[in-house]
Parts: C-alpha cells; structure tokens; sequence
C-alpha cells in the first residue's frame, strides 16, 4: 500500500502508472474500427484492475492521468476526455473493490470459485461503468451517433471485459506469485510448451494452415496446449500462455487469417475476443483446479511425515532417510553417524509444570536442532521425548562437537523451567550394520551419558 501521496518515489510510480497505461491505450485504439474511442482490444484495463489490487485506491492517479492522456490526444474535447477517463478509473477502483470484498483479492486466481466471482465482477459487472460513461460522454459531445450506441458500448464492454481477463492474470500472478524453482527439465518443457503455443497460433491465425484445412474449426487446436499449460505448471504459467496465444489471435485476425474473419474488421474481433474470453475462463479456472488439488497433495504428503508438535521429521520420515543413508554408504563406502537426544526428567517437569511446559521444552529441543543442523542434515522427533539426527557423510569427532553444541545452546537457554539433554552418537557401518543395530549403539551412548551425570 502507499503511504504518502507526496513521497518521491510513490510519485515515480504513479507517473509510470500513467506511462504504462497510456502506451496500452494507444496500442488498444490502433484497433478502434466501428468508433475511434471503442475498441474490442483493451489491454489498459487489466493494467488499471491489477494497479489497484497492488497498490491501492491512490492508483486512481496514475490512472486518471493515463486514460485522459490517452483520449484528449485521440478525439474528442476535454469534457469528453474527462467522462471516458472517470469511467476507466472508476471501472479499476470499483472492480478492484469487488474482487478484495468476494474474490479473493490478490489470490483470486488460485481458486476456482474465486475465478467465476472475478470474472462477473470484475469483467463483466465493473466494466460496464466505463463503457456506459464512455459511450454516453461520446454520445452527448456528437462523436458517437445514438443509433449507434449499443454496438459502440458492445464494443467498449467487450474490450474492457477481455482486458480484465487476459491481463490482470498474468500481471497479478506476476506480481504476488514467487520466482519459479524449475528443474532442468521442466525448463525444457516450458520451451517446448512456448513453442506449441507458437505453431497452434502460426496454424490457427497466423495463415499457415492450407485454404481446405481453414474451412475446418481449427480453434479447436487451442484447447489442447492451454490444458498443457494447465495441468503441467500452473496458473501463472497458464495465463501467460493464454496472453501469448491471444496476442497471435489479436494480431492473425486483425491482418486477415483465422477462422473469425469477416468482412467487417471489428464484428471479427468481437468474435475472436468471445472465443478467447471463454477459453481463458475455463483454462484458468481448470488451472487453478489443478494448483489447489497439487497444493493439498503437498500439504498431505507433508503431514504424513512430520511431527505436529515439533514440525520436525516424523518416525516414518526418520526411517526412510537413513534407508536411503545407508544405502548411499554402502555404494559410496562413506560412513555416517546418527545421534539419539532425549529431554532429560520430562516426566518430573510435566508433573511439576502440567503438560504444556513439557511440550513446550520439546519444542524448544526442537528450534535448537534446527539451528544447529546443516541443510543436509535430518531432525526429527523419534518418539515421546527422543529425538534423532541424520548427518550424512559426517565423522565421529564432527558428531561430538555437534553434540557439545546442542548441549550448551539448551544449557544457555533462560527459558523457564530450565531443560537439559542426554545425547549419544553411532556411527555407521561402524557401530552398526542395520536400523536396529545402529539405533542400539545411540542408545547404549546415550544412556552412558545419563548414568555418568548421576
């Protein structure tokens, strides 16, 4: 959110607010045929919703500024220039408003649900403040013929609407989404998936396609790299996909290929932009279907191996990592160690404190261990009051300073009541050549350790 309207560098991005709004603009009105202030294309529109939903209802300015720069160097008066840039401003603040309130706001796009509501409010509900205040300042100024003026506000509608529904995605997911950790393979896929999107678009409307193939639907050949886009990555990822597709739409229809060419320039535009708004809708909606279920699987996957108290690695994770430490040890013939740590008196202190402290001295165990552990070491809670850790590759000598660490940092904790802990470390295959084995020689040391201290 902004702060301070006279902020210098608030003010740097509410000019280039504008900046970006008026270049969208005049890109949009190259396409004006029925009306030279109507256009089917109006990318400005999802530039006005996303700046909204970003920065706030100060985003006005910026795109005030724009919009009425946009019309009084196109036609028209000022007066004119005003109402169409009031209805454009009006139109962001008030879709953006919708979508915060019922749509999810900035995350609207992850949901399904929240998908169909941004679609109604946003696109097909705010939109039409603009066009009815832009048609009708038209209208009353004489540069738009009343007998006209449906087709004209059709026209408006429609550019806006699809505006909203191609652009604020891609723009919104762009901004709130984190950087993409791909492997190297899915890179690859991603290319491979832009260069699809590539040839369905030079088939479909780029006129590469032979005259029998075009009297066919070929329309129907976007469906199947969208749902690619859909199911492979995610909604971000698919929305781009959508806005590249619909860019080689806009432009195949506009230079005369595609199958909604007609005679009249902008009735095939509204057509096209029909068929994309449908299509992004779906794809989009399918898109985040597919994110929310992959995001539970996640959720699932992970609390089936991890402590809920601790939030640590579960018994069952602890079993598989050292599965897969010995297995590794023995086609790499490089030891490892595991340590064994257990809460020394927990019982006394849950008896004393009530069960929340002794919880609460698991979980301090646990903060400690993580601080202490490398990246490729594993912690997790073994059961009841022991703890476990996996250190691949480490020595016996590295294991025992490792323990003195954890040792001090719980002796130096302040917390109330005070927490101490018993540690014993084994080394593998040294100490042992499987689970049972292993775990024993951790927890013969161990409880050295705690027949020592008395």
């Amino acid at each position: 959110m902004m702060k301070r309207a006279g902020d210098p560098r608030q003010l740097t991005v509410l000019i280039g607010l504008a900046a970006v709004y008026f270049v969208a603009g005049k890109f949009g009105l190259q396409l004006a045929f029925l009306n030279a202030s109507a256009t089917p294309v109006w990318p400005a529109t999802g530039i006005s919703l996303t700046a909204f939903l970003i920065l706030g209802q100060r985003a006005w300015i910026g795109i005030f500024l724009g919009a009425f720069l946009v019309n009084i160097t196109n036609v028209g008066t000022v007066a004119t220039s005003l109402g169409i840039a009031l209805g454009n401003t009006l139109e962001g603040a008030v879709g953006a408003w919708l979508v915060l309130r019922f749509a999810g706001g900035r995350s609207a796009f992850e949901n399904p649900r929240n998908i169909f509501r941004f679609v109604l409010l946003a696109a097909v509900l705010s939109t039409a403040v603009s066009a009815t205040l832009g048609v009708t300042s038209l209208a009353l100024a004489g540069f738009a013929d009343w007998r006209a003026y449906w087709a004209v506000w059709l026209t408006w509608w429609l550019g806006d609407a699809m505006g909203a529904i191609v652009v604020t995605p891609l723009l919104l997911l762009c901004f709130t989404d984190s950087q993409p950790d791909w492997r190297p393979a899915q890179v690859v896929e991603a290319g491979t998936l832009l260069a699809g999107l590539g040839l369905v678009g030079a088939i479909v409307f780029g006129g590469f396609a032979s005259a029998e193939l075009q009297t066919f639907p070929l329309e129907i050949l976007c469906t199947p790299v969208l749902l690619w886009a859909a199911f492979r990555f995610g909604p971000r990822e698919t929305a781009a996909g959508i806005a590249v597709l619909s860019g080689i739409a806009i432009w195949g229809t506009v230079n005369g290929f595609g199958p909604f060419v007609i005679d009249d320039r902008n009735t095939s535009l509204l057509m096209l932009q029909a068929f994309m708004g449908v299509t992004s809708v779906m794809t989009l909606a399918l898109a985040a279907e597919v994110f929310q279920r992959r995001r539970a699987e996640e959720r699932a996957n992970s609390l089936a191996i991890t402590d809920p108290l601790t939030g640590l690695a579960n018994y069952r994770r602890l079993f598989e990592a050292l599965e897969f430490e010995m297995g590794r040890s023995r086609r790499s013939g490089r030891s490892f160690a595991i340590m064994l740590l257990d809460v020394d008196g927990l019982k006394t202190l849950n008896d004393r404190y009530g069960h929340l402290a002794g919880n609460q001295a698991l979980v301090r165990l646990a903060n400690v261990l993580r601080a202490n552990c490398r990246a490729t070491d594993i912690a997790g809670r073994f059961g009841g009051d022991e703890f476990m850790l996996i250190l691949p590759e480490e020595t016996s000598e590295a294991a025992q300073n490792l323990l003195q660490r954890i040792s001090e940092d719980m002796e130096n904790d302040r917390q109330e009541p005070r927490v101490s802990v018993s540690a014993g470390a084994a080394m593998y295959p040294q100490e042992g050549e499987n689970f049972d084995q292993l775990i024993a020689a951790a927890d013969r040391a161990m409880y050295k350790v705690k027949r020592d201290r008395k």
